[in-house]
């Protein structure tokens, strides 16, 4: 499990030896704490990129504690406010609650109480702050591969899209590395009912096996080695929204088991517990290969696949949709243009032959990156060749060569370790064939 920092407390209080009592009880619980005096200087410090708890006395001078939350409320509404009471302000306590206060603790208070309700509010302030990550993370996505086209493949594609976005069942989307899944599965959230809920990535081919059961369905504290802390899982957190997993044919066969279960009775059991929790669940689940065919599926388990096979969409390659792709270069070389602050420069006669020729195995993301080139001047692969049939043997086979390292690169999505391995030579020396066909890597990188 990647180590977590400590989940940081606002504490403020006037009664400086309480102060000083409470900061430590929560120190030792764990949390990294700021502690203040006087209401005006802890709200100096607090923002809508605040990420901790705020926990706060009542009854101070100048600013008081209900003060506070509104000033807070101003700034965020989503940061969690403990406030911390004696017996008369109870009343006063839970109109606050109603109003948006995350909880009160009555003096006096046990340590166990007051810390139990700062873990709480930390997990869901963290919630909070992963979704909005995610919900910029999917809009950079859709930014940067645009479902753009004119060809009939894609206006089916959208048309598609339009139709089961709010249908709420289950999609699985098939195509290449780099042909926009992250984008379809973004959009179907957008349109849909759900779009007020979380859209919450996974990628299943890049998280072990002893991390991605606890990153999907959660583990209570002391689950396993390092389960120092409660996690709800990615399942659970984007019930009501929308779960996306990219590639999920790398998904470990324990890992399938549990899966198919969410999927069929719509509830997850985090690790070390036996509560069963309902989810309100969509996935849009996506794929490298064709997970109908036996060959490509390997271990991928059947019933899973079927099950979640209710609607499959299929994003054609680059190459497939040739008519699109002056189009997406000139939409790619304007924004580029835009984010350099540079102009978009004439196109050489030997631009529009490479747009046409190249077989853009790393497809849309591929384009976007060489429209960046070209704009900063440095696309050498777009030198005029001449035709295949003027070409000495020698040229012929260099070409050749490139060739199958891009399609070896797109197969394997940029992966050096298993592209090397596909290749059969050192990785010396396919660094110094990348460099000599003008070939970059991070092109075909998921």
């Amino acid at each position: 499990m990647t180590h977590q920092s400590a989940a940081l407390v606002v504490l403020i209080d006037d009664d400086r030896d309480l102060l000083k009592a409470t900061a430590q009880t929560l120190e030792l619980a764990g949390f990294a704490v700021s502690a203040f005096s006087m209401a005006s200087k802890a709200l100096a410090g607090i923002d809508s990129d605040f990420a901790g708890v705020v926990v706060s006395d009542i009854r101070m001078p100048e600013i008081d504690g209900l003060q506070l939350f509104d000033r807070i409320l101003r700034l965020d509404p989503d940061i969690p406010v403990i406030l911390i009471t004696g017996h008369g302000d109870v009343p006063m306590a839970v109109k606050a609650i109603k109003d948006g206060v995350y909880d009160f603790i009555t003096k006096p208070f046990a340590a166990d109480g007051l810390t139990q309700s700062v873990r709480r509010a930390a997990e869901k302030r963290r919630l909070t702050m992963e979704n909005r990550a995610l919900r910029e993370a999917g809009e950079l996505a859709q930014d940067s591969l645009p479902l753009i086209g004119q060809t009939p493949a894609m206006e089916r594609l959208r048309r598609t899209l339009r139709q089961i976005a709010d249908t709420d069942v289950d999609v699985l989307v098939t195509g290449e590395t780099g042909s926009g899944k992250e984008v379809v599965a973004g959009l179907l959230h957008r349109w849909s009912r759900r779009a007020k809920g979380n859209f919450v990535a996974l990628n299943c081919g890049t998280l072990p096996e002893t991390v991605i059961e606890s990153e999907l369905f959660g583990h209570e504290a002391g689950a396993f080695t390092g389960a120092q802390k409660k996690r709800i899982g990615r399942v659970e957190h984007s019930s009501g929204g929308t779960l996306f997993l990219d590639e999920i044919e790398s998904m470990p066969a324990s890992t399938q088991v549990r899966m198919l279960r969410v999927l069929e009775m719509r509830e997850v059991m985090p690790l070390g517990t036996n509560d069963v929790r309902p989810v309100d669940l969509r996935v849009v689940a996506a794929a490298k290969v064709d997970l109908g065919d036996p060959r490509q599926r390997g271990n991928f388990r059947e019933d899973l696949y079927y099950r979640l096979n209710v609607v499959t969409v299929s994003l054609p390659p680059l190459r497939e949709r040739r008519d699109d792709i002056a189009l997406l270069f000139g939409y790619f070389a304007e924004r580029a243009a835009a984010r350099f602050r540079r102009p978009v420069p004439a196109g050489p006669a030997s631009l529009h032959r490479y747009l046409h020729e190249h077989d853009w195995p790393g497809n849309v993301r591929e384009l976007a990156h060489f429209a960046e080139r070209f704009v900063l001047g440095l696309a050498q692969e777009m030198q005029k060749l001449p035709s295949d049939a003027a070409r000495p043997l020698p040229e012929r086979l260099e070409r050749y060569e490139g060739d199958i390292i891009r399609e070896t690169l797109g197969r394997n999505g940029g992966d050096v370790r298993r592209t090397v391995e596909a290749l059969g030579i050192p990785r010396k020396t396919f660094y110094d064939k990348l460099q000599r066909h003008g070939i970059v890597r991070g092109d075909f990188s998921k």
